[in-house]
């Protein structure tokens, strides 16, 4: 396995390398063991600002004591309404240190939403990042009772403000300051009283089968998960991450706040989403989680530079990554890699691989993490071949994050891996869904015990709703969602996950659904790439007015046609996509199509787009 990677850079550790029960006992742990060592950094005006694990701890006491100084109390629930940022962790780690329940709201959500989550929650305090989020708080503070304060933590443009309900970040700091020498010992008081079962955080499903479910977390749950992702994919004090998805979400706040306070690692927050792929280069990360979305964006920019290159450096790169291949095939085959090959993959490197993965900010990097969603298999390969291990790992929000996960020394794209150590996997010998049992398992919905029980059965088995299959060597591979499954007119069985994640290998495809239920073929639902489409359009005279005309333009249609062509080949006839629709609208986070992390709501997609979907059957 050396000859492509080297993996002692990528040893799982099973000691424990910081004490604690809860995430407050570990997070001061950490302040005393790691005090003067940077732990995150934020790029603020152009310059990076670091954020010693003294400098964190102070600023998280001064919090913690505000809220006791303005009444919060064990167990009582603040929710954080911010994009990801360093504020979200100091609040973060204040609320749990004072003995609360953290919950995140995404900063994408309505008002309405934030009354729901903030009143299903029992929510006292409200932190808001800015302006923008203190609107929404303060449009449906009338139906919050229970709310007792707002903070905001930029107050730009509102220097002017005076409302007795709302204080800034900064002002609560100063509270706080002043209830310290007053209140001596009360913070570690509160640190020792949390219990390992005690409710820790709020994770709140996206909502795309109806309301968010508040999905209960315990700090048992949180810490058992930390620990063991050590033993899966161990990271150190020498590591640079990165922090970029919604801190709200399972994946960011485990694999990355968390997993990250455990370690040690450093966090650098990137400036916004948008900035992603330029922070990438300039951080370099060391170990990189993303969602699929994104190793498919960095891979789309690749083609899209290729096509540009001259027609020497697209043959360097046609032979580079064709040796590259030729090396991962070998190494996940078990198979021993010949000196000459071994040669070649070198030279491969030194003249494009290694700029490819410099172009990426990917140079640096141990290993690369994809979950949260489905990844083509052939975009995996892809990484292999760069030289970079890319391990997948599956969960979801009622499984604290990662329940599978690939070893670095047996990765079979297309698979999940095996269970993680923590817990137990195996398939429902009835439907073949995936269970999942383990102290990281959840402690239940929010308000719904029926819906809990729904879930969780009488054994304590998890049912996940996926379907899946399980090798001779214990590996997992998702088919799909039991509710997705489509079973056509004919009544073949059908994966539309399959199809779905090889259309999004396309650099023109962020996103598909396939439909197909009861009907005599299938048909798929297309959200195009607007820069790379737009970029095929103006390289070939293609005239366009904007979004909805380009996805109109007979060259756009026949652009998709030839990438739903490459796929049909790969699939039986009775497998194969029969027509297609491009959603005309650019979609963003804020609209009720797309997931907060970015996936299209299927069952949200088939009924509001149902006459274009009839018209591809007609």
């Amino acid at each position: 396995m050396s000859n492509l990677w080297d993996l002692s850079a990528i040893q799982p550790n099973t000691t424990t390398v910081l004490q604690g029960e809860t995430v407050p006992a570990m997070f001061w742990n950490g302040v005393r063991e790691r005090g003067p060592n940077v732990w995150m950094r934020q790029k603020e005006f152009g310059l990076w600002r670091a954020w010693t694990w003294d400098q964190t701890g102070e600023a998280v006491r001064e919090i913690a004591h505000g809220l006791m100084a303005l009444g919060f109390e064990p167990r009582e629930t603040a929710s954080i309404l911010s994009n990801t940022t360093i504020e979200w962790v100091l609040c973060d780690l204040a609320v749990l240190s004072a003995g609360g329940v953290s919950n995140g709201i995404y900063p994408t959500d309505a008002a309405e939403q934030v009354q729901y989550l903030c009143t299903d929650s029992r929510t006292t305090v409200l932190f808001v990042e800015d302006d923008e989020q203190l609107d929404k708080a303060l449009e449906v503070r009338a139906h919050l009772p229970l709310l007792k304060k707002i903070v905001v933590c930029d107050m730009e443009g509102l220097r002017d403000l005076h409302d007795p309900q709302v204080i800034s970040l900064h002002a609560l700091r100063e509270l706080g300051r002043a209830h310290m020498p007053q209140h001596p010992g009360l913070l570690e008081q509160r640190v020792a009283a949390v219990q390992a079962e005690d409710l820790a955080i709020l994770v709140y499903t996206s909502g795309t089968t109806g309301r968010p479910k508040g999905a209960m977390h315990s700090h048992r749950g949180l810490v058992t998960t930390v620990r063991g992702y050590n033993t899966l994919i161990a990271r150190s004090e020498r590591d640079e991450c990165m922090c970029f998805l919604p801190l709200c979400h399972i994946a960011e706040r485990l694999g990355g706040e968390y997993f990250s306070l455990y370690t040690g690692a450093r966090l650098n927050f990137v400036e916004n989403p948008e900035t992603v792929p330029e922070n990438v280069r300039e951080i370099a990360p060391t170990v990189f989680t993303a969602v699929p979305r994104v190793w498919e964006k960095f891979y789309s920019g690749v083609m899209i530079t290729l096509k540009e290159a001259g027609k020497s450096q697209q043959a360097a790169y046609a032979w580079a990554i064709c040796v590259g291949h030729e090396v991962a095939d070998r190494v996940m085959a078990g198979q021993p890699v010949p000196a000459s090959l071994r040669m070649r993959f070198s030279v491969a490197r030194l003249l494009v691989l290694d700029n490819v993965r410099k172009l990426i900010g990917i140079h640096r990097a141990r290993y690369l993490v994809t979950g949260a969603a489905p990844i083509s298999p052939d975009l995996v390969r892809w990484y292999l071949a760069l030289g970079v291990p890319m391990l997948e790992v599956w969960g979801m929000t009622e499984t604290c994050g990662a329940a599978t996960g690939m070893l670095p020394t047996r990765i079979k794209p297309g698979s999940i891996g095996p269970a993680a150590n923590y817990n137990e996997v195996r398939l429902d010998p009835q439907n073949s869904e995936i269970l999942v049992r383990g102290p990281n398992v959840f402690m239940g919905y929010l308000n719904l015990p029926e819906k809990t029980a729904e879930t969780i059965d009488a054994d304590g088995w998890l049912h996940t709703g996926d379907v899946g299959t399980v090798d001779e060597e214990g590996f997992f591979r998702i088919t799909d969602r039991m509710k997705d499954i489509i079973i056509t007119a004919g009544g073949k069985n059908i994966t539309p996950s399959e199809l779905e994640n090889e259309l999004k290998f396309s650099p023109y495809v962020t996103d598909a659904v396939v439909i197909g239920d009861k009907r005599p073929y299938l048909t798929v639902i297309i959200m195009i790439d607007q820069e790379n489409v737009e970029k095929y359009a103006q390289d070939s005279d293609v005239p366009f007015s904007n979004y909805a005309s380009l996805t109109r333009a007979p060259e756009v249609q026949a652009l998709i046609q030839a990438e739903i062509d490459r796929v049909n080949k790969k699939f039986a006839r009775v497998e194969q996509i029969k027509r297609f629709f491009l959603l005309d609208t650019q979609l963003s986070a804020e609209d009720e199509e797309l997931t907060p992390t970015m996936k299209l709501k299927r069952k949200l997609v088939q009924t509001k787009y149902e006459p274009q979907i009839e018209a591809m059957y007609r």
